[in-house]
């Protein structure tokens, strides 16, 4: 299962796109962050260091 960012919750703080290993977040129109579920290898690194907890499975 891959993860996920809640939009609503995201403070754009941008620390989970520079520790993805496999480069599938990326900033929206917005200035929020999203991952490419269909890329994502579940690894788990953006959670770890989502300050508002905004990432999840």
């Amino acid at each position: 299962m891959a993860y996920h960012i809640n939009e609503d919750a995201c403070v754009a703080c941008g620390a989970c796109a520079g520790t993805c290993p496999v480069s599938v977040i990326s900033e929206t129109a917005e200035g929020k962050y999203t991952i490419d579920e269909d890329s994502c290898v579940s690894c788990g690194a953006c959670a770890g260091v989502c300050p508002v907890s905004a990432i999840a499975e």
